[in-house]
């Protein structure tokens, strides 16, 4: 099946986490995947305590938004999201994540993201099924199917996942949504392939960029390439 169906037509799109980068110079590092033609960037937003991290607050987030154009997203991998979202929102993200496992009023949190002037997703952790979204396909722009574990990056991708992009892609097709899929984690040149196979369009690699001896802007265009490719060829 083509993923570049009538009114659900979703041009593969590389979203950089930050996790990987010098945090010495985020300004910086953020001008570089711009430039590197990225099509937004990721803000992994750890509270210590949904996930065993603790990373970006909202300031270090809004000291960088004015040095590129490109848009942000915040991946909110938090307790309670409510309570913190706003301030996101208000540093210059404009797609806000939260974990469908954190929210206890799921419809509510979208409701009020998209009132705060934001587009909300909600995320999956690897062991939570698809049907935890299938009702919220109205209320959302995005859903984030987690290829590993929250809370670190680096970890090894989890193609078990991909009937679960496949569900999911099939219920928004089905429904005529206009939702993109976005998976994050493990994301490579070896694995993007399968991940856009099985129906997601919007690829979060960290490491794969940093760490291309090539650079950003190999990094990101194969990734897509290969992205594309996998996409039309389902």
């Amino acid at each position: 099946m083509s993923h570049d169906l009538p009114g659900t037509d979703r041009s593969i799109q590389i979203a950089p986490s930050v996790l990987p980068a010098d945090f010495a110079r985020l300004g910086e590092e953020c001008q570089a995947l711009e430039k590197a033609g990225v099509d937004r960037i990721q803000w992994d937003v750890m509270d210590g305590v949904f996930v065993p991290n603790l990373t970006f607050g909202p300031d270090v987030i809004a000291s960088t938004r004015d040095l590129v154009s490109v848009p942000f997203e915040a991946h909110l991998m938090v307790v309670e999201p409510d309570k913190l979202m706003g301030r996101y929102v208000e540093a210059g993200c404009q797609i806000v994540i939260v974990h469908a496992e954190a929210c206890l009023h799921l419809h509510r949190t979208l409701g009020a993201i998209r009132e705060m002037g934001a587009s909300p997703a909600v995320a999956l952790n690897p062991a939570t099924p698809a049907s935890s979204v299938r009702h919220v396909l109205d209320l959302v722009d995005l859903i984030l199917v987690m290829t590993v574990n929250p809370g670190f990056g680096g970890q090894a991708y989890i193609p078990t996942m991909e009937p679960k992009i496949a569900k999911i892609r099939r219920w928004v097709v089905e429904g005529g949504y206009d939702v993109d899929i976005e998976v994050d984690g493990g994301i490579s040149p070896a694995t993007a392939a399968g991940a856009a196979a099985a129906g997601a369009n919007v690829l979060v690699a960290g490491s794969a960029l940093f760490r291309d001896p090539e650079g950003l802007s190999h990094a990101t265009a194969t990734i897509r390439d290969i992205g594309r490719a996998a996409a039309t060829a389902s």
